[in-house]
Formats: C-alpha cells, structure tokens, sequence
C-alpha cells in the first residue's frame, strides 16, 4: 500500500476567497488584517528590542484601534437609515459613531507623530519613534482599507 493510496478518500473543503466569485472582501479583509498586525508587530519588536517607549505612548496604538472598530461596526446600510430604526439618534448616531471613530483614527495618528518629533528624534532612538508612528499610520489604513474595500452587496 503505497503512500498515494492513503489520500485518495480525503476530501479538502474549498477555501471561501480562493474558489471563484468576488474575491474583494476576502481581499480586503486579509490586506486590512495584514497592516494591522505588521503596525502592532513594529512597535513591538520597538518597545522589547530598544525598551525606550514608554506605556503612556502605547495608548496611541489602543485608541487606534478602538477606532478601527468603531468605524468598522457600521454597515452603509445603517448609515441610510434603511435597517437601523432603534435607539434614540436613529441614522445620526450612526454618522456620529462614525465621525467619531474617524477623529479617534487622525487623533492617535497625530498623536505618534507628535511623540516622534517630540521625544524620539533628538534622543537616538529614532526606530522607537517611527515604529509608533508605523503603528497608527497602518492601523489607520487598515481600518480605511476595510470600510471601503469590502462590498456590503452579498450581506443581504
């Protein structure tokens, strides 16, 4: 009984973004997931190789990504006013989370930047500095790549 024997009833599923169709959210949403973790992984490697940020600066990098899932909680859908009838605000809480979460997003990216004019580029530790600012920079781009790159048609 040859090795090629033992595979031949086995079975694999398809993956959902490699088996036809649109691709576009799969796409979107491995790209968004990518940046998010290389901007998290940067500061990272920055704070256990070098040691210099110190814990008040990675709140940048957590309110970044609280807006990363404010502004990712809302469906076009919402923002019409077409499914979402509850709550007080209706339609305008919505595009209020949503702004919100938009200024929450430019908030900790001018917020790294800040810190990495401020504290980081007179002292040396220069990678401390731009791996914080990569952090919310990429943050911010993944949250921007997953609102609008996917398609909300196929939802239902």
């Amino acid at each position: 009984m040859g090795i090629g024997n033992c595979f031949e009833n086995v079975n694999m599923p398809s993956c959902i973004w490699f088996d036809g169709g649109d691709k576009r959210n799969a796409y979107a949403s491995m790209l968004a997931g990518f940046l998010f973790f290389a901007g998290w992984w940067a500061v990272i490697d920055a704070a256990s190789v070098h040691g210099k940020i110190l814990a008040g600066y990675h709140m940048c990098g957590v309110v970044g990504t609280i807006s990363l899932v404010m502004v990712n909680s809302v469906s076009n859908a919402q923002m019409r006013g077409d499914v979402y009838e509850g709550g007080c605000l209706g339609p305008r809480g919505t595009k209020i989370w949503l702004f919100l979460g938009f200024v929450m997003g430019f908030a900790s990216v001018i917020a790294s930047c800040w810190i990495l004019f401020a504290d980081f580029m007179e002292e040396g530790y220069r990678w401390s500095g731009v791996a914080l600012f990569l952090q919310n920079a990429l943050i911010f781009i993944s949250s921007i790549i997953y609102k609008f790159g996917r398609s909300e048609d196929i939802w239902g």
